[in-house]
């Protein structure tokens, strides 16, 4: 019997052994050598925008403001509101105070920090960790990538954070936060990256890093550390519907911070290339109806007349699958890949038109590039129905100009469509293209309509005050209801 059992508990540890390794968490970090390297170059920002004065009363005026109490400061607030005792009406606009962080990264006294932390200031000192105050002088800002350079001046080198890369960085690992929440010095948070590449409309440019690392008001413009105390982010601002820290904060990747600053120092000014596109998502019905087996990339909607793009080749409907080689998964990864490179850059283009793969040569414009619309005209104003679900009439010349100028195209007078509806269509939008094909006029909308078939996804490039975009939707037959 003791033998049985001897060969089961051995049979049992070898299936044990056998089994594949489990991930496991090997220990919570210390943080503390970290603070101790990194907190004296994590220094405290505070601004002042400095008001105005406003007009002196005459001095005719003097006894009856004195009467009313409005020159007496020594009177409390709570009298004052009781007795409606109001503020003196010549102390014109006040000044402005506001705070963040930043942090040393050259000895010689430059200091990283965000664009909106020191917006619009007139002083802006910087206060160390040892309770050192410095006035900086702002070389350089940035609004897009949201970067700020400053400079300090000191008898001595100054202590500074040693900056890492965050291309490795993978959702998952531990990270730390140095600033001045709320004015608290020198506050120190930690948590683990969340995400990478996130989108902000407002810095388009910027692959964010999300992580749900602490970040209230203040901590704006402080580093985001590694466990080595290496820099790989600038906090910058989070996600919340109550105004304080929910779980969802993001920080600018220290490359984009460092090319930033670059630009700064030696130019004062921040260049990016431009493609001269106008992009959109993806969904599965636009996927299906372009002849893509998964919704990926970023749909062209427009393209800037003899801009980057329009140069190349490159149209409105082609899917934009990557940026010199860096896959574009999503629309929103396309902006930070173009913005990353100065203009003049040349880059190769890989794109899905019609369902087939072709790569483009393109040359970078600058950002502020502008370009024009071409204005075409038809005459026609015959109606006709079809199986999208549309009423269409072709457009004369007073409507085109009334409708911003599209170039070809039909406009929808009436919407019979459920389906149509519920996408998104609306009656006066302009009709462009179907499925990749540019729609003429009117006879060449109905050539199209007449190879749709129902419960296929169809997409179509619609043009709504001013801009150009895709909507797909799949019309149904009639027969199902």
């Amino acid at each position: 019997m003791n033998h049985r059992v001897t060969l089961k508990f051995v049979a049992l540890l070898m299936l044990f052994l056998s089994m594949p390794a489990a991930a496991k968490v090997t220990g919570l970090p210390d943080f503390t050598e970290l603070v101790e390297i990194a907190g004296p170059a994590v220094v405290n920002i505070r601004v002042t925008k400095f008001g105005t004065r406003g007009p002196r009363l005459s001095d005719e005026n003097d006894e009856q403001r004195g009467e009313r109490g409005e020159d007496h400061p020594e009177i409390p607030e709570f009298f004052r509101r009781y007795f409606n005792v109001p503020n003196n009406p010549q102390s014109g606009e006040p000044d402005r105070m506001g705070a963040g962080s930043g942090f040393i990264y050259d000895e010689t006294g430059y200091i990283l920090t965000n664009h909106h932390v020191v917006a619009e200031a007139d002083e802006i000192i910087i206060r160390m960790a040892d309770r050192r105050e410095f006035e900086a002088v702002l070389i350089g800002s940035d609004e897009s990538s949201d970067i700020a350079v400053l400079k300090i001046e000191a008898d001595e080198k100054l202590p500074f954070l040693r900056l890492g890369e965050s291309e490795s960085v993978k959702a998952g690992q531990w990270v730390a936060a140095i600033g001045s929440p709320f004015n608290f010095e020198q506050s120190v948070t930690a948590g683990i990256v969340s995400a990478k590449g996130r989108t902000n409309r407002a810095q388009q440019y910027v692959p964010f890093i999300q992580t749900d690392v602490a970040i209230n008001r203040g901590n704006s413009g402080g580093p985001l550390l590694n466990m080595e105390g290496e820099v790989i982010g600038i906090n910058s601002w989070i996600l919340s519907s109550s105004g304080g820290y929910i779980g969802l904060s993001f920080s600018i990747p220290v490359e984009v911070a460092v090319s930033t600053a670059k630009q700064l120092r030696e130019t004062g000014k921040v260049e990016r290339g431009l493609l001269g596109v106008i992009v959109g998502a993806v969904t599965r019905e636009m996927a299906e109806a372009l002849g893509l087996d998964r919704p990926v990339g970023a749909l062209v909607n427009d393209v800037t007349d003899d801009g980057s793009a329009d140069r190349a080749g490159i149209k409105p409907g082609d899917v934009i699958l990557a940026f010199n080689d860096a896959p574009v998964e999503t629309w929103n990864d396309l902006p930070p890949l173009v913005g990353a490179n100065p203009p003049g850059t040349e880059a190769k283009v890989r794109v899905s038109r019609d369902g087939k793969e072709e790569v483009f040569d393109v040359t970078l414009d600058a950002l502020d590039g502008e370009g024009g619309t071409t204005v075409a005209d038809n005459g026609s104003t015959q109606k006709a129905e079809n199986v999208l679900g549309l009423v269409v009439e072709s457009i004369n010349s007073d409507r085109r100009r009334e409708l911003g100028d599209p170039e070809g195209g039909v406009v929808i007078a009436e919407i019979e469509s459920d389906d149509a509806w519920r996408a998104g269509l609306r009656p006066g939008d302009v009709i462009l293209m179907i499925n990749n094909q540019d729609v003429e006029d009117l006879d060449g909308f109905q050539e199209l309509v007449e190879d749709i078939e129902p419960n296929r996804a169809v997409a179509l490039r619609v043009w709504r005050n001013g801009t150009a975009n895709f909507i797909a939707y799949t019309p149904r037959d009639k027969d199902e209801g």
